[in-house]
């Protein structure tokens, strides 16, 4: 590893709403090429090309780096988003959270967790016992940064990916996410669905779950989408929490296992 890597940061604006943003952890050798892409994929975004592209690139020293393994991927194959949100209830309420929080979380994003009814730029923190929103500003929430794969881990994914149909962006960005939020001390499981009109996947994951990839979780067509991340609170102070998420730099070296497609009863 380089002395030094890069934090670069893309966020992406469209009729004074976020429709686009991406994260990457790399050499300065690299920096342009992916800038390009990130700028690229702001321009040609589902929710409407970007009006406005900020991009900031903040050096991060090695010796802060931590280095981490993805989740294994398991590939739930549903029939409708109303049985794909049954699935996440179930998938929550086994990695230990109480059964309102899980319901009480899907609703909310469901709805829209921002005030108006619209998406948060981040995700929620709520109590994974009581269901309690515990993230301080209900707009923007908690903002996972900092985070990337190696070059080597990167490769090696997506060769796995591309055997089971899943070599996309959208599958890469939230593992890579998901690795880093299940890493985090207090988090017992992370809830999350795009929202990407036209990307109707989701995910459950936890440490002793994996990522469980879920096909379908909502409509066609709906914008409304987002994260919640679901926090034993008797074992992390928030602060230190929220402050890890945001800041701590980690790149991702190991990659897991990616499983077969599991079907629901009666979906082939």
């Amino acid at each position: 590893m380089p002395n030094i890597l890069n934090s670069l940061r893309m966020r992406a604006e469209c009729e004074g709403k976020h429709i686009s943003g991406a994260e990457r952890l790399l050499e300065t050798a690299d920096l342009g090429t992916a800038a390009v892409e990130l700028i690229e994929r702001a321009l040609n975004h589902p929710r409407g090309a970007a009006e406005k592209i900020y991009l900031q690139v903040d050096p991060v020293p090695a010796r802060q780096v931590a280095t981490g393994t993805l989740p294994d991927l398991h590939n739930h194959q549903v029939g409708s988003w109303q049985q794909g949100r049954k699935l996440a209830q179930q998938l929550l309420e086994a990695a230990g959270i109480s059964r309102s929080a899980a319901i009480k979380a899907l609703q909310t994003l469901a709805a829209g967790a921002a005030p108006g009814g619209n998406s948060m730029r981040g995700a929620m923190l709520i109590d994974a016992a009581s269901g309690e929103r515990l993230e301080a500003d209900q707009a923007r929430g908690v903002r996972v940064s900092r985070m990337d794969l190696s070059c080597a881990a990167r490769d090696r994914l997506l060769q796995r990916l591309k055997e089971h149909g899943l070599n996309n962006s959208h599958v890469v960005e939230a593992l890579t996410l998901a690795a880093k939020v299940i890493a985090a001390p207090g988090v017992l499981a992370e809830l999350c669905w795009s929202d990407d009109p036209d990307y109707l996947a989701g995910y459950v994951a936890s440490p002793q779950l994996g990522y469980r990839r879920i096909n379908h979780l909502k409509p066609v067509g709906e914008e409304r989408g987002g994260r919640a991340f679901f926090i034993d609170r008797s074992q992390v102070e928030l602060g230190e929490l929220v402050s890890w998420l945001e800041q701590a730099p980690l790149l991702i070296d190991q990659i897991g296992a990616v499983h077969p497609p599991q079907f629901c009863q009666g979906e082939r």
